[in-house]
């Protein structure tokens, strides 16, 4: 019965990355957009400007995602055609790699056309930065920059955390990355409330971040990338980042591509001054469809490890946490005879 639900969790995350490939995010009804309505609402009867009150705001938003994915796996105990329909729901509303690569290649096209008011208006759809000021190459840094990094929160995070806690950690790593998102700002309103949020994301992402990193370097060829340089460049720069994960990603980015990245970030009113990552020129349309076929590597890439996942080493890890249980028991046993 433990093989058969861990064959349904592998099916049901092809299934799912499938339909992502092919169809991308719904455009209407989008059940991350729901959740992101309902976690605002909740925001506004919870706020305070105190780390408790997120932290209570925050284990709600993901903790009901997290009952509902475990309820649905227990109801489907023994009905494994069911769970994996379930599982392949879940990874496709979670997953964002197809509209990750469209947003790119879009504003390549935009970019090499020259027309740069539109380039600005589309750059809202990938990062928070004010693009009012940018230029070309700006733009294109803001845009490589952003893939490198959804590329592990929208693709690579979910397939590991659906691999390892199925339906559940689909749900619950998609509500605390949506969170982050929405609170984890370091601003005057959520300086405080946005700390446990923004805190459990860099927790759940430190895996995948550095997995996203090792993968990147690895498939650099597949946007014609020169994986000894991805290599340096990863190793020497990955650490200077502000975020604890981004600068993995962008790290091998910037080196499989052979550009720099970092530098000025204005935010509506705030600004971050980053280090720079990378060797070369600062990034051209040119790198935008580049950096969109290595996304799509990791992305494969990773679907297969999480596929391999349940049905190789998930297994033993489940086999040793069986036999620790009754140790663990007999051992409390002998204690409490003494």
């Amino acid at each position: 019965m433990r093989h058969a639900g861990a064959v349904a969790n592998a099916t049901g995350l092809v299934a799912g990355y499938a339909l992502d490939a092919l169809f991308g995010d719904p455009r209407r009804g989008h059940p991350v957009a729901g959740f992101g309505r309902a976690a605002a609402a909740l925001e506004r009867r919870l706020y305070r400007p105190e780390r408790l009150a997120g932290a209570i705001f925050t284990a709600l938003c993901v903790g009901a995602p997290v009952a509902m994915g475990v309820a649905a796996t227990v109801g489907t105990r023994r009905r494994p055609a069911a769970r994996a329909v379930l599982v392949a729901a879940g990874t496709w509303a979670v997953l964002g790699g197809r509209s990750l690569r469209h947003e790119a290649k879009t504003m390549g096209r935009s970019l090499r056309g020259g027309d740069l008011p539109a380039a600005r208006q589309r750059l809202g759809h990938l990062c928070g930065r004010d693009p009012s000021t940018l230029d070309e190459p700006e733009i294109a840094r803001a845009t490589v920059e952003s893939v490198a990094e959804n590329t592990s929160d929208a693709v690579v995070a979910p397939l590991v955390w659906g691999a390892v806690a199925g339906l559940p950690g689909l749900l619950g790593y998609r509500a605390a990355n949506t969170l982050d998102a929405m609170v984890g700002h370091r601003n005057v309103r959520y300086a405080r409330f946005g700390t446990p949020a923004a805190r459990l994301d860099d927790l759940l992402n430190l895996v995948p971040a550095r997995l996203t990193g090792l993968l990147t370097v690895a498939l650099a060829p597949a946007g014609k990338g020169d994986r000894a340089r991805a290599w340096r460049v990863w190793r020497r720069d990955r650490d200077d980042h502000p975020s604890p994960n981004a600068g993995q990603c962008e790290a091998a980015m910037a080196g499989a591509l052979g550009v720099r990245l970092g530098g000025r970030n204005v935010y509506f009113g705030r600004v971050e001054v980053r280090p720079f990552l990378g060797d070369g020129p600062r990034p051209e349309a040119r790198h935008l469809a580049r950096a969109a076929r290595i996304s799509r590597a990791v992305g494969l890439a990773t679907l297969g490890l999480a596929v391999a996942y349940p049905l190789t080493a998930g297994r033993l890890v489940a086999a040793a946490a069986r036999r620790a249980g009754p140790l663990a028991g007999n051992a409390a046993r002998r204690v409490g005879r003494r």
